[in-house]
């Protein structure tokens, strides 16, 4: 009999209690893997669609909110004559409910400027003028709002022609209602508003150049707030906070499963101390008594980590096609994460051992025989 016939016996003597240990460590690596997969997600659509629109930095005002506050229009006259500035585009998005989608995104863009040459048609045309009562619409959000050209959309007060479906070349803008802005600030009561600016540099300038220009413009600037593309997300107190939030309770979830193993561990170490003398009396040293125990914990972390990938993966799959979801969002999914969360369910493995492990080294031979 090997060494490790022995962990994986102990392991399969008690095949419900040891499912259901997994199955506790499965649901906390699960909230991990949904729970920070979505808020990573949310950044990452937000990053790709600024690199489909051609954006190397974002002025905003995010604060605690998701989406920024607006501000005065005038901002772009400020900035434009800087150095390394080659184009800026003012836009005005939104988190709204529309007709039978619970939340989806509107963004409503300068006329003229360089956001909206990303977009390809897939079905029908471009709008003609910035006064055109019209909207196109990413392919995500054709499909969430099952609409196709020619039909109308009720956004607020306002009802608008569908006259293209289009494709952005990111998740974020796929999932998108995209409109002239002068359109969207009556609309919503937001004349001469916008809360984001997106603002491109010379091909030759350098992170550098880019890092002094957003100094210059968080000067210039006070009512926002200018950072390399990308960033503005992650660097808001909403997101962070979110992310916290996303860590906290997947972390309480894992306590669970901590807790759940160690049980599961002391039982063992309760029920086989026979065993465990006997195979003092043939001569195991304590050490590798340890070792087994620690064994023996660290492949329930194992399968619980793998089980509740697994889960995690196909729960968010899932909630990413609900409509409250469906179209803002792709969960990020990356290998990184979720070997992350398979360790962190070997290290619980091998964490609720030590107590149990330490207890079966201090048993002595002679209790066989009391036994």
């Amino acid at each position: 009999m090997t060494f490790f016939t022995v962990v994986a016996r102990g392991l399969i003597r008690r095949p419900v209690r040891t499912g259901l240990t997994v199955l506790g460590i499965s649901v906390g690596i699960a909230a991990v893997v949904a729970l920070v997969g979505i808020s990573r997600g949310f950044s990452k659509s937000w990053e790709t669609g600024m690199k489909a629109r051609g954006t190397d930095v974002v002025i905003s005002n995010m604060g605690s909110s998701l989406i920024p506050k607006p501000f005065s229009a005038s901002v772009i006259d400020r900035i434009a004559h800087l150095p390394h500035v080659a184009a800026t585009c003012g836009i005005l998005v939104d988190l709204i409910s529309v007709e039978n989608a619970q939340m989806i995104m509107v963004s409503a863009r300068e006329w003229g400027g360089f956001s909206w040459n990303n977009l390809k048609l897939i079905s029908g045309r471009m709008p003609h003028d910035a006064t055109e009562p019209a909207v196109l619409l990413g392919r995500t959000a054709a499909n969430v709002l099952n609409k196709k050209v020619g039909d109308k959309i009720q956004i607020e007060t306002g009802e608008l022609s569908v006259i293209g479906i289009v494709d952005g070349n990111a998740w974020v803008e796929n999932g998108s209602i995209i409109l002239a802005l002068p359109l969207f600030q009556e609309i919503t009561g937001n004349l001469g508003k916008i809360n984001i600016v997106d603002l491109r540099v010379n091909p030759s300038t350098s992170a550098k150049d880019v890092q002094r220009l957003c100094e210059q413009i968080n000067s210039l600037v006070p009512e926002g707030r200018a950072v390399v593309a990308g960033e503005h997300i992650t660097d808001s107190e909403a997101y962070r906070m979110a992310q916290a939030m996303s860590w906290g309770t997947s972390l309480l979830a894992v306590l669970v499963g901590v807790l759940g193993v160690m049980n599961t561990m002391l039982m063992t170490v309760f029920e086989r101390t026979q065993e465990i003398c006997i195979l003092l009396a043939l001569g195991w040293k304590r050490g590798r008594i340890i070792r087994m125990v620690l064994w023996e914990s660290a492949m329930l972390g194992l399968l619980g980590g793998v089980a509740g990938v697994l889960i995690g993966s196909v729960g968010v799959r899932i909630l990413g096609r609900t409509p409250s979801i469906r179209g803002l969002l792709e969960p990020d999914l990356s290998t990184g994460l979720l070997a992350v969360s398979v360790a962190i369910a070997v290290a619980v493995g091998v964490v609720s051992g030590l107590y149990p492990a330490w207890r079966s080294s201090r048993l002595v031979p002679s209790r066989a025989l009391q036994s």
